[in-house]
């Protein structure tokens, strides 16, 4: 019953077409290469506000949903590429973007590693509003560090946790800072935060991209290899080079299930919430700047 209440507030939002449905609707137009007329854009549109209304319902109620039933109702493509970087003795970084329920994919890790892993939130305006996010996640058995406000810099507490070899899972689709990565996404150019794969070149810790989608009444988590970060060259250049290939493999995933990236904000510069996404100039994509 919850989740036909909440598919069925998912497509009243999509009919009322706010202006983040707008946006998110210019988006998935990037993502499917402006392929879709406008019906079947509109369909899209309402799947993956459906979609994002699922993954709320979905957070409520995890508290309440026992672990072994996420673990029955999940799968893992790419558990090699996790199983390795575990074998290994090294710190492992998953960075995600906002695709599926990454909640439910956290509960399944917690389980699958046998302890918490680091990650890393945006502090909320109310204040109150943030720390019931922090409980809920801690609940579930995170460990939840505020990027900005904390005791200690929230990189700090990154380094050290997985220089001792423990886990940290990153969004990294979306850059807030304004201050990140250039990278190429989808053809069109954008930013996405350097963090991840600073962090893990500074620590040893090896990278991996992974995206969460649901899949029937479960979930999905697809793991891509490892993305290397060692060799020559200066540190930030291989930090840009290691983003550019995680916003790839975001790319080649997101593609399967667009309806499952729930990103309502605007990613593209040139991209807003007025309509069709515009046409990309003629000739190939401007490769992403690694100097």
């Amino acid at each position: 019953m919850a989740r036909a209440g909440a598919a069925a507030g998912g497509a009243l939002a999509a009919r009322r077409g706010g202006r983040g449905v707008r946006q998110l609707r210019a988006n998935l137009d990037v993502v499917t290469g402006g392929g879709l007329d406008d019906a079947a854009l509109d369909d899209l549109t309402r799947r993956a506000v459906q979609s994002y209304a699922r993954y709320w319902q979905e957070a409520f109620r995890l508290p309440t949903i026992s672990p072994e039933r996420i673990l029955a109702g999940s799968q893992l493509r790419g558990r090699e590429h996790v199983e390795q970087a575990r074998a290994q003795g090294r710190g492992i970084v998953l960075a995600l973007p906002h695709s599926g329920n990454w909640d439910a994919a956290g509960v399944w890790l917690i389980a699958w590693l046998g302890g918490p892993f680091v990650t890393v939130a945006e502090r909320l305006r109310p204040e109150s509003l943030y720390r019931r996010f922090v409980a809920f996640r801690e609940r579930l058995g995170m460990r939840v560090v505020p990027l900005t406000g904390g005791e200690r810099p929230s990189a700090t507490v990154l380094r050290e946790w997985l220089a001792d070899g423990g886990t940290a899972c990153l969004l990294m689709d979306r850059d807030l800072s304004g201050s990140g990565v250039p990278v190429t996404f989808f053809g069109r150019r954008t930013t996405m935060p350097g963090g991840p794969a600073l962090v893990a070149a500074q620590t040893g810790a090896t990278l991996l991209p992974a995206v969460c989608q649901f899949d029937g009444a479960g979930w999905r988590l697809v793991v891509h290899p490892a993305v290397p970060l060692d060799g020559p060259g200066r540190l930030r250049d291989r930090v840009a080079r290691a983003t550019q290939q995680v916003a790839d493999a975001f790319a080649t995933t997101i593609a399967e299930r667009p309806e499952d990236w729930h990103v309502l904000g605007r990613v593209w510069p040139e991209v807003g919430p007025e309509g069709r996404a515009p046409a990309l100039p003629a000739g190939p994509a401007a490769p992403a700047e690694v100097g």
